[in-house]
């Protein structure tokens, strides 16, 4: 596996690296040693995943509150997603600062979510997968999350939104640092 640094502080896109051969390749998508060399977490109590038919579903911005923070490393197991992530750490030096990912089935990034970040994605096929690795257990009394259009983060979303919880577009903007 190859870690790519991101532009946000403590978050990393994960490349597998295939051995090929005849009948197709192997890789590794996970590996406790080449995580914890990095001071990654490598503790993940829940393997969750979410289907989108639509293209333009957006999902996001969600985190959860301390002390049930999570980290999460999210690939794209089926069609593609735009996924995004922002810093939402006051003591961060990337603090509020937003960076955009494609995840595919055919690229098979993964992509490694410190906590402390919010995450969403919006799918850019229909019938879109997504997989993710959980280091907390779900806590509903700590969920939570900021708009997905608060002007704060500007962030820009490459379709029009399809689908999306009313939930999603409940959350309050940004007041934090």
């Amino acid at each position: 596996m190859r870690f790519i640094p991101t532009a946000l502080d403590g978050a990393w896109l994960v490349e597998p690296e295939p051995v090929h051969d005849a009948r197709g390749f192997f890789a590794r998508s996970f590996c406790v040693r080449e995580f914890d060399r990095l001071g990654l977490e490598t503790r993940f109590v829940q393997h969750s995943i979410s289907y989108s038919a639509l293209r333009g579903t957006l999902r996001g911005m969600h985190f959860q509150r301390s002390p049930f923070g999570e980290v999460k490393v999210v690939s794209c197991t089926r069609g593609a997603i735009r996924d995004v992530i922002i810093d939402l750490r006051p003591d961060s030096p990337t603090c509020c600062r937003w960076q955009g990912f494609e995840l595919t089935a055919a690229n098979r990034l993964r992509l490694y979510i410190p906590k402390g970040f919010a995450h969403g994605f919006q799918t850019l096929e229909d019938k879109t997968e997504v997989s993710y690795l959980i280091s907390e257990f779900y806590a509903p009394e700590a969920a939570s999350g900021v708009r997905f259009d608060d002007p704060r983060f500007g962030i820009t979303w490459p379709l029009p939104v399809a689908a999306i919880s009313a939930r999603d577009t409940a959350w309050p903007t940004f007041a934090g640092p």
